[in-house]
């Protein structure tokens, strides 16, 4: 990399912070557990969950077998959303993920990897086919 690249790249990590926040996320990615704050739809108050958690390519995925719960009809209302994990803090936008897309794809195998390890595409499919998904793009770090 150029030293103007290098320049470039620097003062794009102090100014958004950016780099930062998924350096940080890379670091505990591994933590079994990730607790995610919603806002109530109608309350506006916070709602905290415990959820496994799979991260790929600097992205948070959940998943969620059956109805969707009152976490995932909050962020169906209000996207933003705060969570932690192995305790460091982060905020992100979430958003429920079509079935049959490839980010959708994405999170089914990064969640199945984690937890189970490599498998068929028809195994992968099968363990999520009452599922819903849920991915958090992250905020930049203030």
């Amino acid at each position: 990399m150029r030293d103007e690249d290098s320049e470039a790249v620097i003062q794009h990590t102090i100014i958004t912070g950016e780099k930062m926040s998924h350096e940080i996320l890379a670091r505990v990615a591994n933590g079994k557990l990730i607790h995610v704050t919603t806002l109530g739809r109608r309350t506006t108050k916070p709602h905290l969950v415990e959820l496994w958690f799979a991260v790929n390519r600097g992205r948070v995925y959940l998943s969620h077998e059956g109805e969707e719960t009152d976490w995932m009809k909050n962020i169906k209302k209000h996207g933003d959303v705060s969570f932690e994990i192995g305790g460091r803090n982060f905020t992100g936008t979430a958003r429920l993920l079509e079935n049959n897309t490839e980010e959708a794809w994405e999170g089914k195998v990064a969640l199945y990897e984690k937890y189970y390890g490599k498998a068929l595409k028809e195994t992968i499919e099968d363990w999520f086919s009452l599922s819903k998904l849920v991915l958090i793009e992250l905020h930049p770090a203030k």
